[in-house]
């Protein structure tokens, strides 16, 4: 269940508890803010759950904590978790609770109120227009109700980017700073070959990663395109509700040799595979307000590993792309276009030039290690 690097860390001092309700394993914006709540000053326990197919935890410099639920999905998954996660932090000792998205606010509300002790909320994504919710109006209301009456208490709260901190201040006349989910600039100890990964070294290596591979993502007209591109090899790494279906695509119109498909893995492991690719993918379509205003960070994974960015039309993914010059802005989903679009990239070799030079200059800024000091102005207040 859990997991302590060195129990003697945990002295009389400042504590913060983390709560996120994914398996700890991958959320690359959780562990960062981790860090910065330590380089703060606070002794940090991570709070989450363990699924049946979790792989083992990875050693972390603060302690992990990963429940072990009857449930894994619906309505009785999260009552469980929620009222699993109020009790471990009724008796948890604690001077700062930060809670991960909607689904973990109401325990982490409470209880601060309860102790007096203050709470951040960090929104991953603007959860009530997420997919899942939009077409169910019944459970959308639920946690709209939660969000409407948890965020007009809240003093401290962030998000991802600005154009959904503008809404989420638009409607609850709070301040919400954004912090973006940028990755640490990555700097490899060595770089892996092609060969030693497996991938063919004589043909093009598109890449499309994520933990969240969904419908309305264009996942399928990126599998689709691929009928187009003979000579080209696309690998797919994560997990998502629509895998299964994109692997059975594959299948039936016959790319299975250049279509691989593989699960989520370790951080450097993946972005091994990223820094090899020609061409990275983030398509997210306009289908409603959480993929609007996106701002996936396999964006930013994609800049660091200087591998050059094809991304669909939405305001805050398409800006940075434009901005810095590391990509192209796909102005359609059609699965001809985007081969059309894929096969020009590929065979222009000056433009493939520029990208790879504007994603090593737009690596320097665009990193963790830039970004965290908003987060540490944050932390650092609070504590005064």
């Amino acid at each position: 269940m859990s997991y302590y690097p060195n129990r003697k860390q945990f002295k009389t001092g400042m504590r913060a508890i983390v709560a996120v309700i994914n398996d700890l394993l991958t959320d690359q914006r959780v562990h960062k803010s981790c860090m910065a709540l330590q380089q703060s000053g606070y002794e940090v326990i991570l709070i989450g759950r363990s699924l049946r197919t979790s792989p083992a935890m990875p050693q972390r410099p603060y302690a992990c904590v990963r429940m072990k639920l009857m449930f894994e999905k619906g309505p009785l998954f999260y009552a469980e978790f929620n009222i699993r996660l109020f009790l471990y932090l009724f008796f948890s000792r604690f001077n700062l609770l930060v809670a991960n998205d909607l689904d973990t606010v109401l325990p982490v509300f409470f209880l601060s109120r309860l102790r007096h002790v203050p709470m951040i909320f960090d929104s991953h994504e603007y959860f009530t227009e997420t997919p899942e919710l939009v077409h169910r109006p019944g459970v959308q209301k639920v946690w709209k109700s939660i969000e409407r009456y948890v965020l007009r208490r809240l003093p401290w709260m962030i998000t991802v980017n600005d154009s959904i901190a503008a809404l989420f201040e638009q409607e609850y006349g709070i301040k919400v700073h954004v912090i973006r989910n940028i990755p640490p600039r990555w700097q490899s100890s060595e770089r892996i070959n092609r060969q030693s990964l497996g991938l063919p070294s004589d043909r093009p290596l598109l890449i499309l990663q994520g933990s969240g591979i969904n419908m309305h993502r264009g996942a399928e007209e990126l599998v689709e395109a691929m009928k187009h591109l003979p000579d080209v090899t696309l690998l797919i790494i994560g997990s998502g509700d629509v895998v299964h279906n994109l692997q059975q695509q594959s299948a039936q119109q016959g790319t299975t040799d250049r279509i691989r498909f593989m699960p989520r893995m370790p951080y450097e492991r993946m972005m091994q595979f990223t820094a090899n690719a020609d061409l990275g993918f983030t398509l997210d379509k306009d289908t409603n307000l959480n993929y609007r205003y996106s701002l996936p960070n396999k964006i930013f994974d994609y800049i660091q590993a200087g591998t050059p960015v094809v991304s669909s039309n939405l305001p805050e993914v398409a800006k940075v792309v434009k901005q810095y010059g590391v990509g192209c802005v796909a102005e359609s989903h059609d699965p001809v276009y985007l081969a059309g679009l894929i096969r020009n990239m590929l065979t222009d070799s000056v433009a493939k030039e520029n990208y790879a030079t504007n994603c090593r200059l737009a690596a320097e800024e665009l990193c963790w290690e830039n970004e965290q000091q908003k987060l540490l102005d944050i932390y650092g207040s609070i504590r005064r």
